[in-house]
C-alpha cells in the first residue's frame, strides 16, 4: 500500500479512489490499498491507502479479533476533521506505526458522521474515562465491543504530556497479554457507567421557573465584551440563541434579547464568518471570534440561519435577514447537491494547511483591487502587513461598516456599494485558488435541519429560491434516503445509501417538513410530518414514553442509548419532542400531543439537573406550555392565501399552529388565542391589527 504525498489535495484523492475499478480488487484491497477502498464514505477513503490494515466497522474485524485474540484499536473521526488529518499523515501513513497496529490490534475506522450510535457510545466512554472527548477518537476495546482506553489525537511519539501511539501500542500489548483480568474488570466498570449514563432519568413537567433559570445560567456565562457564551474557544451555540429568543416573547424581559442580538453580531463582524463567500466556520479559537477552526459544517449553518431569521422575526432589524440570507446563499451555491440536497461539509485544510483560502496580505487586496481600494479594504478587513494569522490575514469587520464609514469621511451608502463590490471582486480571486475539499455526504438528519431553515427564511421573506430549494431537498430524500421497504436511511455518497436512519434522521426531517408545511400550508409534507413520526414512534420507541436513538433494526452495541441531551445539533429526543407537540396542534391530535409529553416526562428528571444541556427539551417544555395561536385559513386565491402566510411569517410566532380550515369561497383568516377565537379577518391589514392587539 502506497502513501499518498501530501501535496495532493484530499478532493483529488478522494475523486481518484472513487474512479478505481473495485472489482477487480480482492476482499483486502490487494498490495495497493486495505479494505476501506470498498467504502462509501470519504472519509474511509482518505485512509483507503495507509499501510494500516484497516476494517470498516463490522462483524468482520470483531471476528478477526476473537480468532487472533487481540484488541481492536477504533479510530472515529469524519472527512474534514483537521486533526485526523494530521494524525493520519503523522502516523496512519507511517510503514513503523501500520506495523505496529497491525501487530498489536485489529484497526477498524468509523466516519462518526456516518455513524453517530457508534460515535455517541464511545466519545461517552472517553469523557468517562478522561474527563474530554474530540476527534479523531481513539478507542481500544475488546472483541465483545467493550472499551478499556481511549484517546483523541495521538502523535507519533510522546511529547508534551501527550501519550504516543508507538508507546501506547506497546502498553496496550503487554496489558493485552499479561494483565487480562485488569482489562476485564476496567471493562466491566465502564459498561455498568455507561449503561445508566445512556438513560436519562425520567420526571414530572416543572413550571415556567425552569425557563428562567436555565436564562439566568446562560447569563452567567455570557461575554458582555465580545457576545457568545463562556470563553476560547467560542462555539456560536444557536440553540442557546433560539432559546433566548423564546424566552424574551414569553417574559417580555429584555436581557435574553440583548444576548441573543449581541452574540448574532459578534459572529457576523468576526472572522469565524466567512466575509467574502458567507457562512460560518466550525467555532473561534479565541474569545474575540477572530480565529476561526476553519471547516465549515452544513449544520451550522442551518442552526444559524434559523436563529438570525428568528431574530429578524423578533425585532424586524433588517441586519439579521441580511445574515440568514447570505448563510443560506453560501449553503445554495457551495453545498448544493446537482440532484437535489445539500452536502455535508467543506475541509479547514488546503494542501495540507489549515485556512490557507481564506487567508489575504494587503499586497494580494491590492492586486486584486488596485492601490486606493485595496488600502482601504484592508483597512475595513482588518488587513495589516503583520498580519493575525500565521503571516497573512483572517478577514473581520473590526468595526460596524457604517462607523467605519463616519471615521473615515465617507457616506455609508457608497462605503456599502463599495464593500459588496470588493466582496465579489475578492471572491472571484479566491474561487481560483485551490478550494478546500468538500465532503459530498448528503447527511438526511442536516438535510432536514436545512429544509427548516430554508423554510422559515420563505416564511419570513418570501423569497421563493428558499422554498424550491427546500423542495428540491426533500425530493432527494424521498427518492434516494429510503430503502426499498420503506426506512429512512442516514446519509448518501454516489449512489449509495445503506446505514438505517438515526432518531436525529427521523427527527430533524420531520422538523423540516413542518416548518415548509407552515410556510406553504402544502398537505403532502403535513401528511408526510405524520407519516414518518408514527415510524418513528415504532421504531425508536422504548415503551415507556421515551425514545432510543437507536431503531429497533439497527445494530446492537453494548447500550441502546437514549440520550436526549444537545450536542453540537439538537438532540433527536429533543427536536422530537417539540415536532409531536406542534404536529398535535396542527393536525389536531391528541395522541400525538400526549406522546409529545411523555417524551418530556421521560428526560425531564436529567433536564431539571443539568438544564444548559437540554436546552432544545426545555423549548419543548415552553411549547407544551403555551399559550398556542392558532390560524385556521380558508377559501381566497393563491396570492391572498400566500399574503396571509406571509403576514405571520414575518413576525416571531413561537406558540403559532397554521391550519387549512375548510372553505373554498372569500378568503378568511381565523385566530384563536388564549382560549379565545377572534371574529375572521379577510385582508392583510385586518390580520396585521389583530395581530397587534393579540401582544397589548
Amino acid at each position: 500500500m502506497s502513501s499518498e504525498s501530501h501535496s495532493t489535495s484530499t478532493a483529488d484523492r478522494v475523486r481518484r479512489l472513487l474512479e478505481v475499478d473495485r472489482t477487480t480488487l480482492p476482499p483486502d484491497g490487494g498490495p495497493r490499498y486495505n479494505r476501506l477502498i470498498f467504502a462509501a464514505s470519504p472519509y474511509l477513503l482518505q485512509h483507503a491507502e495507509n499501510p494500516v490494515d484497516w476494517y470498516p466497522w463490522g462483524d468482520e474485524a470483531f471476528e478477526r479479533a476473537r480468532a487472533e485474540d487481540k484488541p481492536l484499536l477504533v479510530s472515529i473521526g469524519y472527512a474534514t476533521c483537521h486533526w485526523c488529518h494530521v494524525m493520519e499523515h503523522e502516523s496512519f501513513e507511517d510503514r513503523e506505526v501500520a506495523e505496529a497496529i497491525n501487530r498489536n490490534c485489529v484497526a477498524v475506522k468509523v466516519d462518526r458522521e456516518e455513524r453517530p450510535d457508534i460515535d455517541d457510545q464511545y466519545m461517552l466512554a472517553a469523557r468517562m474515562m478522561t474527563g474530554s472527548g474530540g476527534w479523531p477518537l481513539n478507542v481500544i476495546m475488546t472483541p465483545d465491543r467493550r472499551p478499556f482506553f481511549a484517546a483523541t489525537y495521538l502523535p507519533r511519539h510522546s511529547r508534551r504530556g501527550l501519550p504516543g501511539i508507538m508507546e501506547l501500542l506497546d502498553t496496550v500489548g503487554r496489558v493485552w497479554r499479561d494483565q487480562r483480568g485488569k482489562v476485564t474488570e476496567s471493562c466491566s466498570a465502564i459498561a455498568a457507567a455507561l449503561a445508566q449514563a445512556g438513560v436519562p432519568e425520567p420526571g414530572e413537567l416543572p413550571g415556567h421557573e425552569l425557563l428562567a433559570d436555565a436564562a439566568a445560567q446562560i447569563a452567567s456565562l455570557f461575554d458582555a465584551d465580545f457576545g457568545g457564551f463562556g470563553g476560547a474557544p467560542k462555539f456560536p451555540m444557536p440553540v442557546y440563541l433560539s432559546f433566548l429568543l423564546r424566552v424574551h416573547a414569553r417574559s417580555g424581559e429584555p436581557l435574553p434579547l440583548a444576548m441573543a442580538e449581541a452574540t448574532l453580531k459578534a459572529i457576523r463582524s468576526g472572522g469565524v464568518y466567512d466575509q467574502l463567500g458567507f457562512g460560518l466556520h466550525r467555532y473561534a479559537v479565541d474569545r474575540e471570534w477572530l480565529v476561526p477552526h476553519f471547516e465549515k459544517m452544513l449544520y451550522d449553518q442551518a442552526l444559524v440561519a434559523l436563529a438570525a431569521t428568528e431574530a429578524y422575526q423578533a425585532t424586524g432589524d433588517d441586519r439579521y435577514r441580511r445574515m440568514a440570507a447570505e448563510i443560506l446563499t453560501y449553503v445554495q451555491r457551495d453545498l448544493a447537491a446537482p440532484d437535489g440536497g445539500f452536502f455535508s461539509a467543506e475541509d479547514a485544510d488546503t494542501e495540507a494547511v489549515e485556512g490557507t483560502y481564506y487567508l489575504w496580505t494587503p499586497q494580494e487586496l491590492t492586486a486584486v483591487l488596485g492601490e486606493h481600494e485595496g488600502v482601504m479594504a484592508a483597512r475595513l478587513f482588518g488587513v495589516t502587513p503583520g498580519g493575525n494569522f500565521e503571516g497573512r490575514n483572517i478577514l473581520s469587520l473590526p468595526e460596524p461598516p457604517e462607523a467605519f464609514a463616519e471615521r473615515s469621511g465617507i457616506v455609508p451608502e457608497l462605503l456599502a456599494a463599495d464593500l459588496e463590490r470588493w466582496r465579489l471582486r475578492l471572491l472571484g480571486a479566491r474561487q481560483r485558488r485551490e478550494r478546500p475539499f468538500r465532503d459530498e455526504k448528503i447527511i438526511t438528519a442536516w438535510n432536514g435541519l436545512a429544509v427548516a431553515a430554508l423554510a422559515r427564511g420563505y416564511a419570513a421573506t418570501g423569497e421563493t429560491a428558499w422554498r424550491a430549494a427546500a423542495e428540491r431537498a426533500l425530493a432527494f430524500i424521498s427518492t434516494r434516503l429510503v430503502s426499498p421497504a420503506g426506512r429512512l436511511l442516514r446519509s448518501h455518497h454516489r449512489d449509495e445509501a445503506t446505514i438505517p436512519g438515526f432518531l436525529e434522521d427521523y427527527a430533524c426531517l420531520v422538523w423540516g417538513l413542518i416548518e415548509l408545511h407552515q410556510a406553504t400550508l402544502e398537505q403532502s409534507h403535513l401528511d408526510e410530518a405524520v407519516r414518518l413520526t408514527g415510524e418513528m414512534l415504532r421504531l425508536f420507541g422504548d415503551g415507556e414514553g421515551g425514545l432510543y436513538d437507536t431503531g429497533s433494526d439497527g445494530e446492537r452495541l453494548p447500550v441502546r442509548m437514549r440520550s436526549g441531551q444537545d450536542n453540537v445539533t439538537p438532540a433527536g429526543a429533543s427536536v422530537a419532542a417539540l415536532n409531536l407537540l406542534r404536529l398535535g396542534r396542527i393536525a389536531d391530535d391528541d395522541d400525538l400531543k400526549a406522546a409529545g409529553e411523555a417524551l418530556l416526562r421521560s428526560c425531564m428528571g436529567s433536564v431539571q439537573e443539568q438544564p444548559l444541556g437540554y436546552l432544545f427539551l426545555l423549548t419543548a417544555l415552553d411549547a407544551a406550555h403555551g399559550p398556542w395561536l392558532e390560524a385556521g385559513i380558508a377559501g381566497g386565491t393563491p396570492a391572498e392565501r400566500t399574503a396571509m402566510l406571509r403576514t405571520l411569517g414575518r413576525r416571531y410566532l413561537p406558540g403559532l399552529a397554521i391550519r387549512e380550515a375548510p372553505g373554498d369561497g372569500a378568503l378568511t383568516v381565523h385566530i384563536c388565542a388564549a382560549g379565545a377565537c377572534r371574529p375572521p379577518v379577510s385582508s392583510v391589514a385586518e390580520l396585521e391589527a389583530l395581530l397587534d392587539g393579540l401582544g397589548e
